[in-house]
């Protein structure tokens, strides 16, 4: 399979073009920022008074205790213990509706056809793929840099730390998306419109667990179909814990497998 630099460079960045220039884009950046700027605001902001407070810590140790993230408490920036609390559910969910339209638009006005003439299957499935993780990516590193700063406003002496585990974590984070974005790659194959390919992937999380576990009630055997499920790894990665498969191995194949659906589907699709 062959990929020409350029035409990929061109995909790629005219997703961040698009982005700019189509109201969904816009709107959906400016629900981002109103989103963002209440949690920094009013959670991160004075998650060093919430965190070191007696009444919180006593009641911390014990629900983290139980929920296995006694890790973040000891995390030196305490910023970042909240914001990690929150971004590694957000970001996953919030790439569902941001990738949500990798195709689809252009099925709805027939420019696929006209696209694919100048560029292969192959080429618009990864680029509209990293364009749209390029574009997650400079989302997770501008709320990670926000982070930061408000630590260092804090205490200076703490902006190393604070660029260390925001580095850290925003990697973390861009890994957890992959899978949610090369799923809703795949769903833009199949699909014509973007809300339903948010209706799909709702339905897909809703509806496929209950699905396979009513499977393996049948057979009475274990299949581990919930590993098709981008976002298992979560509460791995929420504790910080050492499973290093669990955290990076498992979305890094699930997007491999999606994206090579996408491509096989896309390749034998009527455009």
């Amino acid at each position: 399979m062959n990929f020409n630099l350029s035409r990929l460079f061109n995909i790629i960045t005219f997703e961040i073009v698009r982005l700019f220039k189509t109201k969904r884009g816009l709107l959906a950046l400016l629900a981002f920022s109103a989103i963002w700027f209440i949690i920094l605001y009013y959670f991160v902001g004075s998650a060093s008074s919430i965190v070191t407070s007696h009444s919180f810590e006593s009641m911390a140790k014990q629900l983290f205790g139980a929920l296995g993230l006694s890790a973040l408490l000891a995390w030196p920036v305490a910023e970042y213990t909240i914001y990690w609390l929150v971004a590694i559910y957000f970001f996953p969910s919030f790439a569902l509706l941001v990738c949500s339209d990798q195709f689809c638009s252009d099925k709805h006005r027939g420019t696929l056809r006209f696209i694919t003439l100048r560029t292969t299957r192959a080429e618009l499935i990864i680029g509209r793929f990293f364009g749209q993780l390029l574009i997650m990516s400079i989302l997770i590193l501008l709320t990670a840099a926000a982070t930061t700063l408000l630590a260092s406003l804090r205490d200076i002496t703490l902006l190393s730390e604070s660029v260390v585990l925001g580095i850290k974590l925003s990697i973390q984070l861009i890994i957890v998306v992959l899978p949610f974005i090369a799923l809703m790659t795949l769903l833009n194959t199949l699909v014509s419109s973007a809300r339903l390919a948010i209706v799909f992937a709702t339905l897909f999380f809703a509806l496929g667990p209950l699905l396979i576990v009513l499977i393996e009630y049948q057979f009475g055997q274990t299949f581990y179909l919930n590993l098709i499920f981008p976002g298992g790894q979560i509460s791995h990665v929420l504790a910080q814990s050492s499973d290093f498969a669990n955290q990076y191995i498992l979305p890094l194949v699930q997007t491999v497998v999606l994206l090579i659906s996408s491509h096989l589907i896309m390749k034998r699709a009527s455009l």
